[in-house]
């Protein structure tokens, strides 16, 4: 147990430059906001950190389920600031121009969330891609080895998979 938490650990640290980086791709524009880039990958790593066995995984798959933990982050600050919000400010978070939706609220961030699981019940291996190119910034490349796919098929799916997203979130407006 103690040899999968070390590996855990080195993982993390040898992959925390590279989160923050893909962290602060989201830039909040709240002076409330709780989360920094470097708060939500430390949020994203107490999640992770409860599960060593994501230590034996290869680099890939761990940024692949470190977007996911991110991901969950991002979604839990939405829900508690559209809980807690009383007529305030709004939470703006930039997303991935890929999306071509450009900054919303936490109800948008909520909305995105939800999309996302109704992809991954119509298309899980374009969820999966979604998530990994969006929350985990893996280019075309890395998604297509991590999937097992061609970068063709990436490629393809994420015109589907953007175009398809756009529309769940235009309709839930």
């Amino acid at each position: 147990m103690a040899d999968e938490r070390q590996a855990l650990d080195h993982l993390f640290s040898t992959a925390y430059e590279e989160l923050r980086r893909l962290a602060a791709s989201v830039q909040r524009d709240d002076p409330g906001a709780t989360i920094t880039p470097t708060g939500l990958v430390n949020e994203a790593w107490l999640k992770l950190a409860d599960t060593p066995a994501v230590a034996n995984t290869s680099r890939l798959h761990f940024k692949r389920i470190a977007a996911r933990a991110m991901r969950q982050v991002l979604v839990d600050a939405a829900r508690r600031r559209k809980a807690g919000k009383r007529g305030g400010g709004l939470a703006l978070v930039t997303f991935d121009e890929a999306l071509d939706h450009g900054q919303g609220d936490a109800e948008e961030v909520l909305a995105l969330d939800q999309a996302l699981d109704d992809l991954a019940k119509l298309s899980p291996r374009q969820a999966q891609m979604v998530e990994s190119r969006f929350f985990g910034g893996l280019d075309v490349a890395e998604t297509a080895e991590l999937l097992e796919v061609s970068e063709a098929t990436i490629l393809r799916d994420w015109r589907v998979a953007k175009a398809w997203l756009s529309q769940e979130l235009k309709r839930t407006r």
